[in-house]
């Protein structure tokens, strides 16, 4: 007889993994991270326990999309105030803030709740080469 076993927070070992966000796609990037800090290529994946890695991605200027995306694809943001919504398009949002769009594109693909917020806190985004996350000595992960 087999019994499931669930993880428990204080078992999980978290590694830290480096992505060189060059010349990659957008949405493939945003859904392998996304899996990462999930946990989910982990044997003891638990849906309701945080048991994803910490994810240090650089060189988030250099990153592609495919498609016409660049000019037809709209970033919205509200103040709260009437009348004041802007709208950014994609290629000005890589130029101005790129980090601004890896996040938005990992932030919906994780769950809609404490947890999903407490993964997210795990992703370090960096728009150059240089990261202050030397001491953890995170491994690099090839996506190509």
């Amino acid at each position: 007889m087999t019994t499931t076993v669930s993880a428990k927070a204080q078992e999980v070992r978290r590694d830290w993994l480096l992505i060189d966000a060059t010349d990659l796609v957008l949405g493939r990037m945003a859904a392998h991270i996304a899996h990462r800090l999930r946990g989910k290529h982990k044997p003891i994946y638990t849906p309701h326990v945080d048991t994803g890695d910490y994810v240090v991605v650089v060189n988030v200027d250099k990153l592609k999309v495919t498609g016409n995306k660049a000019s037809q694809k709209f970033y919205y943001r509200h103040s709260g105030r009437p009348g004041n919504l802007h709208a950014t398009r994609l290629d000005k949002q890589l130029i101005e803030k790129p980090e601004r769009v890896l996040e938005a594109a990992v932030k919906g693909m994780l769950p809609k709740n404490k947890l999903g917020r407490a993964m997210f806190k795990k992703l370090k985004i960096y728009s150059g080469a240089e990261h202050p996350h030397e001491a953890q000595q995170p491994q690099t992960l090839d996506l190509n």
